[in-house]
């Protein structure tokens, strides 16, 4: 398929900017840019009955979350959500609208994780803020009106990075057992060494100079598997999982060959592609781009059914 056109326009408007790339961009001016262009850009909040920060205990400080609550009486099911962003950028307001959508549709309480970012906090603080956030929210249930049997993890680029590695360090370390994962255009494998990583490399908005800015300043080693999870020895026992890939991501493909990783070791996998996208159309980019809009949607209803059916294996037959 070819590139969707209200997608094409927006990287048309990008380049009419005349902006230098993120990767040019002091590490404070990317991260100012690029909440910029979501406010711009970006699904606007939906309202729900409330919307608290507050912080999670983390194995070094605090960590900053956000609870949205949908209307209606629990205890409510919850998705733990990891935003986007290399593990440099980006922040719980770059994803205030997926995550008020996904409480509404799903009728869950979202907690948005604020986990630490390099270069100031390189590998692996994002992923030990990760899983102790997702620990706290569990010990919190009767605090938080959730149900601790009925909790789901997921994140968008780097955040989806952060939800698969979140599902396989619990399963391995004592839960709390997760019911699912969601997981969008996920960072699997730090190698890169795929044919989506070459062939959408350049003028597709996440490039390889973005791509290697963000690996420079996280500092993993691309074999340790809390970096790439599609390198971990097991993948049997985990959590059902959604993953959503885009035609035109670098990431495309090793989203999709983790998908087949989950499969191959028995978990239930769902992969939805959206042809003519690019990384990020959806979390960052729904405002703007229709097919963005529709995959959240789509996310909602995925996680509404999930949540009320107990994730079985139905859900993908």
């Amino acid at each position: 398929m070819t590139l969707d056109t209200q997608t094409a326009a927006w990287l048309q408007a990008v380049a009419d900017t005349g902006l230098p790339p993120l990767d040019e961009m002091p590490v404070a001016d990317a991260r100012a840019t690029y909440r910029a262009v979501v406010a711009q850009c970006g699904l606007p909040a939906e309202e729900v009955i409330s919307v608290t920060d507050t912080v999670a205990a983390g194995p070094d400080g605090d960590i900053p979350v956000r609870i949205y609550t949908p209307k209606g009486s629990g205890a409510f099911p919850v998705l733990v959500y990891f935003h986007g962003g290399g593990w440099v950028i980006g922040d719980p307001d770059v994803v205030d609208g997926p995550c008020t959508l996904f409480a509404n549709r799903a009728h869950a309480v979202v907690v948005s994780v604020d986990y630490r970012k390099a270069p100031e906090a390189p590998f692996p603080a994002a992923v030990d803020d990760a899983v102790a956030a997702t620990r706290w929210v569990a010990e919190h249930a009767a605090e938080l009106n959730i149900d601790p049997d009925r909790i789901a993890v997921g994140g968008d680029s780097a955040g989806g990075n952060l939800a698969a590695v979140t599902a396989l360090t619990l399963r391995d370390e004592g839960g709390p057992k997760l019911v699912g994962q969601v997981l969008l255009y996920p960072a699997t494998d730090f190698r890169r060494d795929t044919d989506s990583a070459r062939d959408n490399g350049e003028g597709y908005f996440l490039t390889t100079a973005l791509l290697d800015w963000f690996s420079e300043h996280y500092r993993a080693d691309p074999d340790d598997w809390r970096a790439s999870p599609i390198r971990a020895a097991d993948h049997a026992g985990l959590p059902p999982a959604l993953v959503v890939t885009a035609e035109y991501d670098p990431l495309r493909d090793e989203g999709e060959a983790y998908a087949a990783k989950l499969r191959d070791a028995g978990v239930p996998t769902q992969v939805k592609r959206y042809d003519g996208q690019i990384h990020a159309f959806a979390a960052n980019l729904a405002g703007a781009v229709d097919f963005g809009r529709a995959a959240l949607e789509d996310v909602g209803e995925h996680l509404r059914t999930a949540f009320r059916l107990g994730w079985t294996p139905r859900l993908w037959e």
